[in-house]
């Protein structure tokens, strides 16, 4: 059994995330947090303080200041404080090389989300094979553990997927991942994680799986409104997002797309800013001879996604919508998650943004340190037993339910 956890990063996710590492330390035993901020640190074990989130006293929370782009320097931390799981939920920037530096060391790795670089967006598909899948045979012979994409979507979206693939279908037709916030903030604008990578997302084309093929679309070029359960109905657009590209490798199905709620506000903002340049990853120089970057800039004028989660009220839902056949039958299901912002923060102090990004990677630690996930190779969630996974988020705060046959129930697993 594994003990000892690290998180790389301090900000909504990585906070949700050590919460919920403490409230079950008697299975992940010490935690670590580490970020280049170290004053971000310490505010999350004051957190986890404050909200009584400590499980057992026996084990230790810490704080660490570190840039995880130095490989050498997250290699020495990883073994001075006997960390055996690194999840890391710091910028996607920093993916390879705290993978890197895992497979140096014999931990094992978890991440949220694809590698990017810095200076490049929309990279050719499937996105994973430019980075992470590079490394798949050096896990394997190294029999490093790393699992990638398991926050929500990517994550738990690829969990129901595998669910209904193992333990519903009898073969897939479509998959379709729809994500909507139907909360307020309350501020004029803002992004509901880091702004730089929020907007990395979208200011590029839209890749999508259909008919076993990759198409390029434009963003907000293909709209539908769906009936949510709780939420209601909600205008989603077409998308390209991570799961999609392990997904078409990994589930046998004609379509698999994603798609996300943008309110007419969000939209009007986004194009003007993208319009006139302000979301540029690229460098430009000012009349005074200062070279900045648009998108860095404009971060820096947004409000900081933490600071939302007092304010926001409303619901998350979160979901897959899978067609197939079952004895030759045609059916539909819809597997879910709702989350509630004012629940998370009274929880966590979060809301449920991050809530629902945080938790499932503290969930796949816990099975990791129990040996059920410890898989010794590099798996995308989808590769795993999905039913483990889903059964512990369903008993530490992200249950899920299907709409099978016309019928609302939960999940049980």
């Amino acid at each position: 059994m594994r003990k000892n956890v690290m998180i790389i990063g301090a900000g909504g996710v990585a906070n949700v995330a050590a919460h919920k590492c403490a409230q079950n330390n008697d299975v992940l035993g010490n935690i670590v947090i580490a970020s280049r901020t170290l004053s971000k640190c310490k505010k999350i074990i004051n957190s986890i303080e404050r909200k009584g989130s400590k499980k057992s006293n026996e084990y230790s929370i810490t704080a660490y200041q570190i840039d995880a782009m130095d490989i050498s320097a997250t290699e020495k931390l990883i073994k001075e404080t006997g960390t055996s799981i690194v999840i890391n939920v710091g910028t996607a920037f920093i993916n390879m090389s705290v993978l890197t530096a895992c497979i140096h060391t014999g931990a094992a790795y978890i991440d949220t989300g694809i590698h990017e670089e810095p200076d490049k967006i929309c990279e050719t598909p499937p996105w994973y094979a430019n980075y992470e899948w590079k490394r798949c045979e050096q896990c394997r012979e190294k029999g490093i553990t790393a699992i990638l994409g398991a926050g929500f979507d990517p994550g738990v979206v690829n969990a129901y997927a595998a669910y209904a693939d193992r333990y519903i279908f009898d073969a897939i037709d479509t998959i379709d991942i729809m994500d909507v916030n139907a909360g307020n903030h309350g501020k004029y604008f803002a992004t509901n994680f880091d702004p730089e990578i929020n907007f990395r997302e979208f200011t590029g084309g839209v890749w999508t799986y259909v008919d076993r093929q990759w198409v390029k679309k434009e963003m907000f070029e293909v709209k539908q409104v769906y009936d949510f359960p709780v939420v209601g109905k909600m205008p989603i657009y077409l998308n390209g997002h991570d799961e999609l590209h392990s997904l078409s490798k990994n589930i046998d199905a004609d379509s698999i797309r994603f798609w996300m709620g943008f309110s007419d506000h969000y939209i009007n903002v986004f194009t003007v800013l993208k319009n006139i340049g302000l979301l540029s990853e690229q460098p430009v120089t000012t009349a005074e001879g200062l070279e900045v970057i648009p998108l860095k800039v404009v971060k820096a004028c947004l409000p900081d996604p933490v600071s939302l989660a007092a304010q926001y009220t409303g619901k998350t839902c979160i979901g897959d919508l899978v067609t197939g056949r079952v004895h030759g039958e045609k059916k539909e299901v819809f597997l879910y998650n709702i989350c509630d912002h004012e629940a998370c923060y009274k929880e966590v102090e979060s809301q449920a943004i991050a809530y629902t990004a945080g938790v499932p990677p503290a969930a796949a630690a816990m099975l990791i340190a129990e040996g059920v996930w410890d898989c010794k190779e590099m798996k995308n969630i989808e590769e795993l037993d999905p039913a483990p996974f889903l059964k512990i988020l369903n008993q530490i705060g992200l249950p899920s339910g299907i709409i099978k046959d016309g019928e609302d129930q939960p999940l049980s697993l």
